[in-house]
């Protein structure tokens, strides 16, 4: 059978698997905190058909001749780059300029996200749209400290009217009699390699053997980034681009289906030989 019927076979797969990935960036293209994804190629095994020779006193060195069997994806990369800052006036919405990720808890399970459209439950808790505890630290008596934990807002702080949120994460109370005091902080995660992350829905992400361990930093330390309230970071699909990808994987599935139409009417005529 013809080596060619097996390439095209191969880069259908391949393309469809670029169409796949371009098509999830343009349905997240409003998602918040959302990062887009590439796809990269590279070809496979070569089958050798010459090897190469040493150059003689006689003769001069002859190169290999090798015949290559296809296309594969060598992988799916994501993009962590910073996306655009959307005003939402809410307080509880937050925004994280730099490199961070927030820390949320569900059970056992401990995620990270870029997404910060954050509220209180009825139990006083900061959570996520699924259902997350975003991890910092409580106050007690305006001190921040301690190990990392749920973040409380304690319902029954005396008339507590409203809160503000500092670049460094920290919630500040503000009192009926005047006063201001730290009421909690929000902590920020940090791994090594977030290109090793690995996406777990809802706009979250958990660590693998690859990314490196999860550091809970305050904001503004170790490159974590600062906080904004009241924004959310816009996911940062470029829908100029991914439109352009989908015209090149949509050619790209075209030109190897004929591959394979072109190695079938070769077949045909092979078949024809015997009349």
């Amino acid at each position: 059978m013809l080596r060619s019927l097996y390439s095209g076979i191969s880069g259908l797969r391949a393309h469809q698997t670029m169409l796949d990935v371009t098509g999830n960036n343009i349905a997240n293209v409003n998602t918040a905190g959302f990062k887009s994804s590439s796809t990269q190629f590279q070809d496979t095994l070569s089958q050798m058909s010459q090897g190469a020779t040493m150059p003689q006193d006689a003769a001069g060195g002859g190169n290999p001749a090798q015949v290559g069997l296809g296309v594969q994806v060598a992988g799916v990369s994501t993009n962590f780059g910073q996306g655009s800052t959307q005003n939402t006036g809410k307080a509880t919405d937050m925004m994280i300029s730099g490199n961070g990720f927030f820390i949320t808890k569900q059970g056992n399970t401990t995620a990270l996200t870029r997404s910060g459209a954050f509220d209180f439950d009825a139990r006083g808790r900061l959570v996520s749209p699924d259902g997350g505890i975003v991890q910092g630290w409580t106050a007690t008596n305006g001190v921040v400290g301690g190990p990392v934990g749920d973040v409380v807002l304690d319902p029954n702080l005396p008339n507590l009217e409203s809160y503000t949120l500092g670049a460094d994460g920290t919630l500040t109370g503000n009192f009926t009699d005047g006063t201001q005091q730290a009421i909690a902080r929000i902590a920020l995660g940090t791994v090594a390699n977030p290109a090793g992350l690995q996406k777990a829905g809802g706009s979250s992400y958990t660590v693998t053997a690859n990314s490196g361990e999860m550091v809970p930093v305050t904001a503004d330390q170790d490159g974590a980034g600062s906080i904004i309230g009241g924004a959310l970071e816009m996911s940062n699909v470029d829908l100029s681009q991914e439109f352009t990808n989908l015209i090149v994987a949509q050619r790209g599935f075209q030109a190897n289906a004929r591959i394979i139409t072109t190695s079938d009417e070769v077949l045909q005529e092979l078949a024809n030989l015997k009349r």
